[in-house]
């Protein structure tokens, strides 16, 4: 298995079809209890516990570091503890809050995401983490504490131009959270970035206390480590617009880093309730280099 035959093999696992056929269930599920919900996803998730994740070029990432990392930990899930990391190779590790603005086509969804994470430590296994602390979406979502979502933005602009802009206008009318971001990516540079926290990190994502449970809601993505090797530095002085009220403003974070992929990043995402350790870039890699989608069952399909 190598990257090119794996980017063709998750992205035949995805229906458009059968995304709508999910979209049109969640319309009736919603109206069930979140208890309920979360006894039919279960039951989805013992035959099926993978689901396909692709990423579609330009996903950007804003930076912010926390300069009173003490007010991150309220924000936590139990078992993990601010951490700080390094953006690029070299770079001098800090405490982040980061935003993420992305389109994504799935399985079971396929839509425009921003979300705020912050960057924390895994007591029991080490490993640095993502933590998910608020999310909005065009499209539909699931998570422990809320169950099956209807989208929260809609009408979302999440684009590029032919001038080089990437354009991001998310607004959740009824929490009054946004994501609103300009930036111009004709002189952005390829850049290496850091292992631990793109490669490792993605093997341990998290719910934090505001978009979940207490319990971590733990949870891995399965790729390529090439897939977050390098990626776009853009300049903070071609971003024209970051105004973003999805966790930063709680925590007063400076925006230090703007990402951005070029690229797409084709993964397999762990169903909800399913956990998969990897512990070290090797495990990851010889994980995927084993799969075999002759096989796999996915969650939707």
């Amino acid at each position: 298995m190598n990257i090119l035959e794996y980017a063709k093999g998750v992205e035949r696992l995805v229906d458009p079809m059968e995304v709508g056929k999910v979209t049109y269930m969640q319309t009736k599920l919603r109206r069930l209890p979140v208890w309920m919900q979360r006894k039919i996803v279960s039951s989805a998730t013992k035959k099926a516990d993978k689901m396909p994740f692709v990423v579609e070029p330009y996903c950007s990432f804003m930076f912010y570091e926390i300069t009173e990392p003490e007010k991150m930990q309220k924000f936590l899930p139990e078992g993990f503890r601010p951490a700080k990391a390094a953006v690029f190779e070299g770079d001098a590790p800090k405490y982040y809050g980061i935003v993420t603005m992305f389109r994504v086509h799935s399985s079971v969804f396929w839509g425009a995401r921003t979300e705020f994470y912050l960057v924390a430590e895994n007591a029991e296994t080490g490993l640095l983490s993502w933590i998910i602390c608020d999310y909005i979406s065009d499209t539909i979502s699931y998570d422990a504490k809320h169950g099956l979502k209807s989208p929260d933005a809609s009408r979302a602009v999440m684009t590029t131009t032919c001038e080089g802009d990437f354009v991001c206008d998310m607004m959740d009318e009824s929490r009054k959270k946004y994501a609103r971001c300009e930036m111009n990516l004709e002189s952005a540079k390829m850049r290496r970035l850091d292992s631990r926290l793109w490669i490792e990190g993605n093997t341990s994502i998290a719910y934090g206390r505001l978009a979940g449970e207490e319990d971590a809601d733990l949870f891995s993505l399965t790729f390529f480590p090439e897939e977050m090797k390098q990626a776009l530095e853009v300049p903070i002085a071609k971003v024209r617009k970051a105004e973003v009220l999805c966790g930063t403003g709680k925590l007063g974070g400076v925006l230090e880093r703007a990402v951005s992929f070029p690229y797409a990043q084709h993964m397999l995402s762990d169903a909800p309730e399913r956990r998969t350790h990897y512990g070290s870039e090797k495990a990851l890699r010889a994980a995927v280099e084993k799969v075999d989608f002759k096989k796999i069952k996915t969650l939707g399909n």
